[in-house]
């Protein structure tokens, strides 16, 4: 089967485990190619939430045994990776463009965007208290002001971050994302 023939509905199936789509994710970010022991040391990381060198020996081995029993040998079927099991090296076959709307993205850049919304939410919080006490240098007058201020930066906020989350994005007047 060659790389037309990756039907939809087969990538679909292939990329309905999370181990199949994180082996060919960490195959990309490789440049294509890899070991199996940085692999399975990846995925079991990605899988526990934790960093590659903190990973157990038993983490290990349940993602050693199943990408080399079952994930890679149906990635190979599907003609996504060539992967010879007597060298253990993994090679990405197809171009990237063909599955990448499959991987998880947000592997790759693990933004905390709710702490920046709760700290602008805090600061809103505490300007409409301030105001309403008619406290220090914000009143009645000037709360609206702040109020829309505080309205435009969530907007800016939210902006960023849906921009800086599509990088293929045509944005107007010839601005790059």
């Amino acid at each position: 089967m060659s790389e037309h023939n990756l039907t939809q509905a087969k990538l679909f199936d292939v990329f309905s485990n999370a181990r199949r789509r994180r082996t060919v994710q960490y195959l990309t970010h490789q440049g294509g190619a890899c070991d199996l022991a940085p692999l399975v040391e990846q995925v079991a990381a990605w899988e526990n939430d934790i960093d590659p060198d903190e990973v157990t020996r038993t983490q290990r081995r349940r993602v050693y045994i199943s990408l080399y029993q079952t994930h890679l040998p149906m990635l190979e079927e599907h003609e996504i990776v060539d992967w010879d099991p007597d060298d253990h090296t993994i090679e990405l076959i197809p171009h990237e463009e063909v599955f990448e709307p499959y991987l998880d993205h947000r592997l790759e850049n693990q933004r905390s965007w709710h702490h920046l919304y709760m700290a602008v939410t805090a600061l809103g919080v505490l300007a409409l208290g301030v105001s309403w006490l008619s406290v220090g240098p914000l009143t009645t007058t000037v709360a609206p002001v702040v109020a829309l201020v505080l309205c435009l930066l969530v907007l800016a906020v939210s902006v960023v971050q849906h921009v800086s989350r599509r990088p293929d994005l045509e944005l107007p007047f010839g601005i790059t994302g």
